[in-house]
């Protein structure tokens, strides 16, 4: 359980910050970057969310995608270190259900025959910011990863790379099926 009574707590005003262990990082630190990243992934999805009342499914998916990302944060706070006891870890099931969501998504779209630029509707055009921001929190989670030492989860980082793909296909569904995506013209301004 979670308790949050007092938001300040003037323990960061050196640079540092806490993971979930009690070890103390720079706030610059890879693996804070990683969660934080993580995070404003979710905040940027909350912004999309303003915008689906005309699409409940695509909404009640978004909000078990930010529950998995408050997930991935703990899982990312808590690096996993032999001996230890198991903390909240991301499952191969929440990578799954974010494949059949893409797949549902994906069914009426038109095949597509040019990238699409990001843009449409507001819905669609947040759906992107979201992308971009999920496929820099994949960078840095790969990134870290790459350290033996700091530990990430293969099922979190497939998540964000799925996340990635759902967020795209999402855009398209909310560009009317991909009757409203803004299509790339390439060299169309020489």
């Amino acid at each position: 359980m979670v308790v949050l009574n007092k938001i300040y707590t003037r323990t960061g005003d050196d640079g540092t910050t806490a993971l979930g262990t009690g070890e103390r990082r720079p706030k610059y630190d890879l693996r804070v970057s990683a969660y934080g990243t993580v995070d404003e992934t979710n905040a940027a999805i909350g912004v999309v969310r303003l915008h689906l009342a005309q699409s409940p499914a695509l909404d009640r998916m978004l909000g078990l995608i930010q529950n998995d990302l408050f997930d991935l944060g703990a899982d990312l706070a808590v690096p996993q270190r032999e001996g230890k006891a198991e903390r909240l870890r991301m499952l191969a099931s929440q990578v799954e259900r974010l494949e059949r969501d893409i797949d549902t998504l994906n069914a009426p779209l038109a095949e597509l025959t040019s990238f699409i630029l990001p843009g449409g509707t507001p819905a669609a055009a947040h759906l992107h910011v979201a992308r971009t921001i999920c496929r820099r929190a994949e960078r840095i989670m790969v990134e870290l990863a790459a350290n033996p030492d700091e530990p990430v989860s293969d099922a979190g980082i497939q998540y964000m790379n799925r996340l990635s793909d759902f967020l795209f296909v999402a855009g398209r569904a909310e560009n009317d099926n991909g009757a409203k995506d803004v299509l790339w013209v390439p060299g169309a301004n020489r």
